[in-house]
């Protein structure tokens, strides 16, 4: 069994984490990152995503969402080793799934067209920013 520690993972060219914790986690042989959404780096403004002045999403276009998240897990997973390749495990957790449920499974099938790792979808009422998509990962390394 391999005892190795944990080793921290945090992804220079990633979006900046919204907490306390790692843009990921190496375990031995395997890579657990948290949850990404499509923040972009450096920026407050969120792609795809209109904000009143108050802070409310005032309207949002889940495909440019889709595209951000994806490379944001792409730019982790490089960054720390690994591959889009080596996703053995994606959990999707979207806030309006009659609504968006169909342009993201149409996007998330031309991105994982080869690699096809498990998948487990869900809505959820809101996530910690203004965003409709945020990804959690297990890759290999």
């Amino acid at each position: 069994m391999d005892k190795t520690p944990p080793v921290i993972i945090h992804a220079s060219q990633a979006p900046e984490p919204v907490g306390l914790y790692p843009h990921a986690r190496k375990v031995g042989n395997l890579l657990f990152l948290s949850g990404v959404g499509p923040r972009e780096k450096g920026v407050k403004q969120i792609p795809g995503v209109t904000l009143d002045e108050a802070g409310n999403i005032t309207s949002y276009d889940i495909e440019a969402q889709c595209h951000s998240v994806f490379k944001n897990v792409r730019t982790i997973l490089e960054e720390a080793g690994s591959a889009w390749e080596n996703l053995v495990d994606v959990t999707v957790f979207l806030t309006n799934m009659k609504a968006d449920f169909q342009t993201y499974n149409r996007l998330y099938a031309q991105y994982f067209q080869d690699s096809q790792p498990c998948r487990t979808t869900v809505e959820v009422n809101a996530l910690p920013t203004p965003i409709a998509i945020e990804l959690k990962c297990i890759a290999t390394i």
